[in-house]
């Protein structure tokens, strides 16, 4: 299988005075606001590592449903939030932090599952940082 997604972005005026706004092929995202309040402090809108985030969650969380189906299993909930920290320019870490309810499984098992989950992830291969996973089994 093999396609392609694209987003837009747009900015106009300086790094820190100037505004942008972001679109996806989608339009999940509409002109969604993107400025240096919404980086690097607290604004409306978006930024680029909370789009990071937002993918890598989503990627590895459906990556992580799949391996559990093929392996016998029907996950009831996965939920997974990814922290993305930059520091001094540098994404330097992503942490997913996990909780699954899946009936069946053992912890150990489904630790293992995640783990290949992270590893094969196509944004996990994509992104050059390091990568931390902590896992919880929901009863």
């Amino acid at each position: 299988m093999k396609f392609t997604r694209n987003a837009n972005a747009n900015w106009k005026g300086t790094g820190m005075e100037g505004k942008g706004t972001i679109t996806t092929q989608s339009t999940t995202l509409n002109n969604a606001q993107l400025s240096f309040k919404t980086r690097f402090a607290e604004g409306v809108g978006t930024n680029p590592e909370e789009l990071i985030a937002a993918a890598h969650a989503g990627c590895f969380t459906m990556q992580l449903s799949f391996l559990l189906s093929e392996a016998g299993f029907v996950p009831e909930d996965l939920n997974t939030t990814a922290k993305v920290t930059f520091e001094d320019g540098t994404i330097t870490l992503i942490t997913l932090e996990l909780s699954g309810s899946v009936p069946g499984i053992t912890t150990e098992d489904f630790e293992k599952t995640a783990q290949k989950a992270k590893e094969i992830c196509p944004i996990s291969k994509l992104l050059n940082t390091e990568i931390a996973l902590n896992v919880s089994l929901l009863s």
